[in-house]
């Protein structure tokens, strides 16, 4: 028996969330799954009914569930927040509080999206990376930070730090990870003029010393940033810090034709996991029944994998979606000629109907 944290969110989130709630829900009726939810609240649709982006009603769910599953936050009605109250704030808080410290980002191009994708076929074609971000310190949670009045101007400061302790750990999930994969780390930095990526380096060189069996190597961020787009294949696993993750990640999104497709996991050391698609909350096409759902169910199946032990379920969901895939329905940011385009309700009941 498990029991999981449900937090829609905002913009699309709750349009995502309930396609993979029908994934629950038929795998709790058809394969004994056992899983018991209970929702919450974070964001800005929490900001709005509590006052706070993350109400402590949501971190007392979250210390008493086996992991979280999440939609996404944010939108345009409250970017004029102050900083510690905006919807952003929930989801770093929540990261923070529950010690999520190792985000994996997988990027896999299914061979029925080839064509999807924007860089040609024999560039990502069997594309299978996994980017391993660290992701409860560096420049977003640094300090000093903020905004204040200097010489007469507005003055800007963030403040990117790392003890050695925080990229040990990170180093030693992604050289596990890259284990069970094709044993090669790609260790991303730019120790060329920041000190903080000097020890990154320093202290990721002595963990691969542990890992005789996984090759490591070192790239700076602008030209990893560049070989993604060149020649991706070369990558098995990336490990970086959690700004330079944020933004490769959703440069390798692109590759697999759409960050609607793209799951991620973020992991304390126990294995509790939150699971959420990497995409954002996309107010603009909220509600229009046009959101991809797919990255929210395959969220479903890393966390089957990743945290509740149920990894012959998590295949099953895999399966079914590449089952979908191949009778040619998609949604349309990952439609091309010829495909059968289907709404994000209609996503959700074809993966359904694949399960059984």
């Amino acid at each position: 028996m498990s029991k999981v944290l449900i937090l829609p969110g905002d913009g699309i989130g709750q349009e995502i969330i309930t396609q993979a709630l029908k994934v629950i829900d038929r795998l709790n009726a058809d394969f004994n799954l056992g899983m018991t939810l209970e929702h919450g609240l974070v964001g800005g649709s929490a900001y709005d009914e509590t006052g706070a982006p993350l109400p402590q009603a949501t971190l007392d769910a979250a210390h008493q569930c086996d992991s979280i599953l999440l939609g996404a936050v944010g939108g345009y009605q409250w970017a004029s927040l102050e900083c510690n109250l905006r919807p952003e704030r929930g989801l770093l808080g929540l990261r923070a509080e529950m010690d999520l410290f190792s985000n994996l980002r997988p990027a896999i191009l299914y061979p029925q999206l080839v064509n999807a994708s924007t860089l040609k076929e024999e560039v990502v074609s069997g594309l299978d990376l996994m980017i391993v971000r660290e992701l409860v310190a560096g420049i977003y949670f640094g300090k000093p930070r903020g905004v204040e009045v200097r010489d007469g101007q507005k003055y800007g400061f963030n403040t990117a730090t790392y003890y050695e302790s925080e990229i040990r750990r990170i180093g030693h999930a992604a050289f596990k990870i890259a284990q069970l994969r094709n044993k090669r780390v790609c260790s991303v930095d730019k120790a060329n003029v920041l000190e903080v990526c000097e020890l990154w380096r320093e202290v990721m060189t002595d963990v691969a010393k542990d890992y005789p069996d996984v090759e490591l190597t070192h790239m700076y961020v602008d030209n990893a940033a560049m070989q993604l787009v060149r020649a991706p294949k070369q990558f098995d696993v990336m490990v970086t810090s959690n700004l330079f993750g944020d933004v490769l990640s959703d440069c390798a999104a692109m590759l697999t034709g759409s960050i609607g497709m793209l799951p991620s996991a973020s992991l304390n050391q126990d294995g509790f996991g939150m699971y959420e698609p990497i995409h954002g909350s996309a107010p603009d096409i909220a509600g229009k029944d046009i959101a991809n759902p797919l990255a929210t169910i395959l969220s479903v199946s890393m966390m089957l994998r990743y945290s509740l032990n149920q990894v012959g379920l998590a295949c099953k969901i895999e399966a079914a979606v590449d089952i979908v895939l191949d009778k040619g329905y998609r949604t349309q940011d990952i439609a091309t000629e010829g495909n059968l385009i289907v709404g994000t309700n209609e996503m959700g009941d074809l993966v359904v109907e694949a399960l059984a």
